[in-house]
């Protein structure tokens, strides 16, 4: 049975205002279908924040009134009051600044606006990122938070010892109104313990070896498990390790993930385990790791490339740096487009370190808040596009009739200045 604290009963009992007694009341509802015993506080909330195409679902109405509607669950129109706790926004539709250089309309970018301004008055930091964690969203250990962005669970639990769930768009809303959420899942301390054995034996160093071990321990792992990670012989870094949780939420979703004698709670083997026996254990080679490349669309030995997208999870400030150092003095080819994503703030220091300038010298164009999967928006035209991120790879490919490549950085940007891929990754 649920219980409550005074605080939380008062905001149910209307006492805290309309839009908090409904996020309670949806937050209650929530934890009686999980069984939880008691909420949580939430001190930090990532929200997917903007107008994206699933809110269409509401009609031809006002702003409030899909927000209402959509995000709250209430047909009453709820007022605009503040947040409970730190909010920063997630990836959004368009880059709401040089909407028109990916294809976004002015009439779709004034309706986004509409929406950014309603969580702007809300308390939400626009930060606009999938990276939050590289923007000043970093909970501490034992800190409860929610994110509607699936790879940046993952990391801040396993990495930084908080807890958090993939609780989903609407709950994180919620969640962000009344400051609480159900204590189950990952905010309950023995559902993190690992539960399946991967020994790595395959040589892990660069950004797209850690995207393809993700992506291959993900196409091996069941559902609703924690798997734990031995054999590493190369610590990763935050640049090189957020590939990895990016990959691995494509293919399967864990929440947590321990990597022995790197995360926190993974000091040993049988610490990350608890004790007890894994429920499986596997082995992943090199050869499972060139598998998931050719089915990423990599090896591909030479085509013409017509748009490369680079930076999912949107790139850190130096990764755009050693772009910027690969792209100086160089052209992008005629008939080849490049979008750079990276995260407003990280964008920022990029103008001032002069990596913009550089980049967009060069016929590339540096985009911010989103990326082509969120958007679903490409150049017109595009026959054949590329990327380093198997998450971009893998679900850009269902449904379109585009030929998908994947890659390094470094064979992107070559591609990138020759317009032809030379499958040199393989």
């Amino acid at each position: 049975m649920l219980t409550l604290t005074v605080a939380e009963k008062e905001m149910l009992d209307g006492k805290k205002g309309k839009l908090k007694q409904q996020a309670m009341r949806k937050i209650v509802e929530y934890a009686e279908i999980l069984n939880a015993s008691e909420l949580c506080e939430v001190s930090m909330a990532h929200l997917f924040c903007g107008a994206h195409d699933y809110l269409s679902a509401a009609g031809d109405r006002s702003v409030e009134e899909v927000i209402s509607i959509m995000q709250y669950c209430s047909d009453e129109l709820l007022p605009l009051e503040e947040m409970a706790c730190f909010c920063q926004s997630d990836c959004g539709p368009m880059d709401p600044i040089n909407y028109d250089k990916m294809n976004c309309t002015q009439k779709e970018a004034d309706r986004n606006k509409q929406f950014l301004d309603c969580y702007r008055a809300c308390g939400v930091n626009l930060a606009g990122t999938c990276v939050p964690y590289l923007c000043g969203f970093v909970p501490l250990p034992g800190e409860h938070y929610v994110s509607s962005e699936s790879h940046a669970v993952t990391l801040m639990n396993s990495f930084w010892g908080a807890c958090g769930n993939a609780d989903g768009l609407e709950a994180g809303f919620w969640a962000a109104a009344c400051g609480r959420i159900p204590k189950w899942g990952n905010h309950v301390k023995e559902n993190r313990l690992g539960t399946h054995v991967f020994e790595i034996d395959a040589p892990i160093k660069t950004s797209m070896d850690w995207d393809l071990l993700g992506y291959t321990i993900g196409r091996r792992l069941p559902s609703h498990s924690v798997p734990v990670l031995t054999g590493l012989s190369n610590r990763p870094t935050i640049f090189t390790i957020k590939y990895f949780f990016a990959a691995m939420a494509t293919t399967s979703g864990p929440e947590m993930c321990h990597l022995v004698g790197i995360t926190p709670e993974a000091p040993t083997l049988e610490a990350a385990l608890g004790g007890k026996q894994p429920i499986g254990k596997a082995t992943i080679t090199s050869s499972d790791l060139l598998e998931s490349f050719k089915i990423l669309g990599g090896g591909v030995k030479r085509d013409t490339v017509d748009y490369i997208s680079l930076g999912c999870p949107h790139y850190s400030i130096e990764e755009l740096r050693k772009i910027a150092m690969f792209l100086e003095g160089k052209k992008i080819a005629r008939g080849t487009a490049v979008h750079i994503w990276t995260a407003s703030p990280i964008k920022t220091v990029m103008d001032n370190s002069g990596y913009t300038q550089i980049i967009e010298s060069s016929g590339a164009v540096v985009l911010t808040s989103s990326c082509p999967l969120t958007s679903g928006k490409l150049p017109p035209g595009v026959k054949t596009m590329a990327f380093d991120s198997a998450k971009q790879a893998h679900y850009m490919t269902p449904g379109r009739d585009i030929k998908v490549l994947y890659g390094s950085l470094q064979a992107c940007l070559t591609a990138a200045t020759t317009g032809k891929w030379s499958g040199s990754d393989e």
